[in-house]
């Protein structure tokens, strides 16, 4: 089953909610990816399913007494029973979040925003996956999908950037996938140590060396505004169109539906008309600081 069909199944049972309660959630797992990133998997207290969600769509996580911020969801979209999120450290919220211990409680609302593009658009297509830092996580649903149904795609091509070897995400998963002889994987880092034996640079400089056809190809790029604009940049030197690039925009969402405006970005509301946007729609204010 596609994630499209069972998202469309799942939203058919579920049950109607206000988009502006935070639903409790247990914390199941917590793990530390990297010196400031911890993944946390959720369930519901109801013992319903968790909703359904598209890769690349968000969910506003509440910290008890302390607030609420975006994440992007970064579990696998077919395990409905729970929630996964990677979250770095930043501000308050943030590090209330990352330290949660098992047991404790965490609100969520939604899932909000426009994904990734769905299966159906990328069916034959190679798929360019370029992601830096915590950028990963957004992107990981996605990864999930591909690999689930690895038949209907053409060549699929995995780029990840990093500080430093310490701040690689997924260290487990991302071994499993170069196993696999059906998708390039790629690491880079910035800068590395004595015990570093892959590639130092930033993560642009991979691109030019996996292979897929710019004609039809589709990308997928998340990471720092200065590195997708990068990253852009050099998927349409190889030949690859604008509008079959797709970024993931991060804003200062507060309500996740369009009406308080904190998420403004020219005419679009960053939490229901992305965070994932075609680049040709945003590649003259991307570089701009305030739009």
């Amino acid at each position: 089953m596609s994630i499209t069909s069972a998202a469309e199944g799942h939203a058919a049972r579920a049950p109607q909610r206000d988009p502006m309660r935070p639903r409790p959630f247990r914390v199941i797992r917590v793990s530390r990816d990297a010196r400031d990133v911890a993944t946390m998997t959720l369930e519901p207290f109801d013992g319903h399913a968790a909703d359904a969600f598209a890769p690349g769509q968000f969910n506003m996580l509440y910290a008890f007494g302390v607030g609420e911020v975006p994440i992007s969801i970064s579990g696998n979209p077919h395990e409905s029973d729970r929630l996964v999120h990677t979250i770095r450290r930043v501000g308050l919220v943030t590090k209330a979040l990352c330290g949660v211990q098992r047991g404790e409680a965490v609100g969520v609302r939604g899932p909000f925003g426009r994904g990734w593009p769905a299966p159906r658009e990328m069916e034959h297509r190679d798929v360019v996956v370029v992601s830096g830092g915590i950028g990963l996580a957004p992107l990981r649903p996605v990864l999930y999908e591909l690999l689930a149904n690895r038949r209907q795609y053409g060549r699929v091509s995995l780029l990840y950037g990093t500080r430093t070897p310490e701040d690689i995400l997924y260290r487990k998963e991302l071994e499993r996938w170069r196993g696999r002889f059906d998708v390039d994987v790629e690491v880079t880092v910035d800068r590395g140590d004595a015990g570093w034996r892959g590639h130092v640079g930033v993560v642009t400089t991979l691109i030019h060396r996996v292979p897929f056809d710019p004609a039809t190809a589709i990308a997928m790029v998340c990471g720092p505004a200065v590195m997708m604009r990068f990253a852009a940049t050099e998927l349409i030197q190889t030949g690859l169109e604008a509008e079959r690039i797709y970024i993931s925009m991060e804003r200062n969402m507060h309500c996740g539906i369009g009406l308080c405006g904190h998420c403004q970005y020219g005419p679009w509301f960053i939490c229901k008309d992305g965070p994932v946007m075609r680049y040709d729609q945003i590649q003259a204010r991307l570089d701009r600081r305030e739009v």
